[in-house]
């Protein structure tokens, strides 16, 4: 599916991550609609090029694929299912993708939706916050149909490098949250290692210099320890968010009968970040129960 003139994209929920997708997708030359419930949001967007629709019932009408990049499952379930949402004003032959990190089990509700309105469900979370989405080198776990994932695949490129179809239907979803799962524990360890550095008396970047490229090295090390030495705690991903996705990992762990006691640690640890007013910082402001 490469850009032309006859290919429609929607894009629903232009937030921190949203926003990026949608601009990298208008760069690779596809004609582009937003809907986003606070409009102040997608006006950057708008400034670009893309054309606002009133409601994602309204994006569903004139687009060809739509992607959705909301909140929460509530907001997937909504947007999807309900009365005014995608499914019911979706052209037949339409291809939906979810880029939410959502629930699983709701995946596969879609997907099955979907189907018997003659509609491809795919569910595509992502990882790589806001710099992966600025630099179009996202992470893209995928569920659904082989056939849906190859049409699209293009599209998925115009916004990441790392794109794996995991499995069938909700597949994606489970991907995604084995990547929150060593996120979560690792998030500990790195603000563990820049609190200890500081008592220690040692200049953290420079701990950084010597540790961020051995065995201890990560994402989270490398571009988050980072903004932690320098007090920016603005989201890339969103304390509330995170709260989300782990709660949804647990979730599911217990359906399958497994126990993640450093999920769990971390479920806790970020739930008092968010008690204390941080649930819209990013995820690094985990750093502030430690830099007391």
């Amino acid at each position: 599916m490469e850009p032309n003139k006859r290919e429609v994209l929607g894009f629903i929920g232009t937030g921190v991550m949203g926003r990026s997708m949608a601009a990298n997708l208008m760069k690779a030359g596809y004609r582009v609609l937003v809907y986003n419930r606070t409009r102040s949001k997608a006006e950057d967007l708008i400034k670009q090029g893309a054309l606002w629709k009133d409601t994602a019932a309204d994006v569903a009408k004139d687009a060809n694929v739509i992607i959705t990049m909301v909140g929460y499952p509530r907001d997937v379930e909504e947007v999807y299912l309900g009365e005014k949402g995608i499914i019911n004003n979706a052209k037949p032959g339409s291809y939906l993708i979810d880029m939410t990190t959502s629930s699983p089990m709701l995946a596969k509700r879609i997907y099955n939706a979907a189907k018997d309105k003659g509609l491809y469900a795919l569910d595509a979370p992502v990882s790589g916050g806001d710099i992966g989405a600025r630099e179009a080198r996202l992470s893209i776990m995928v569920g659904g149909d082989p056939g849906a994932f190859e049409a699209v695949k293009p599209i998925f490129e115009a916004m990441g490098k790392n794109i794996v179809l995991q499995g069938g239907p909700g597949a994606g979803q489970y991907a995604k949250m084995c990547n929150q799962i060593a996120i979560a524990s690792g998030m500990i360890g790195v603000c563990e290692a820049m609190a200890y550095a500081e008592k220690a008396g040692l200049d953290p970047t420079t701990v950084l210099k010597s540790i961020e490229s051995g065995a201890a090295g990560s994402w989270s090390l490398s571009n988050l320890a980072p903004r932690m030495i320098k007090g920016d705690f603005a989201p890339g991903f969103y304390v509330k968010h995170f709260i989300k996705d782990m709660r949804i990992a647990l979730e599911s762990a217990k359906e399958m009968g497994l126990e993640l006691p450093g999920l769990e640690l971390a479920l806790d640890l970020y739930e008092r970040l968010a008690a204390e007013g941080e649930e819209n910082s990013g995820t690094q402001a985990l750093f502030k129960l430690y830099d007391k």
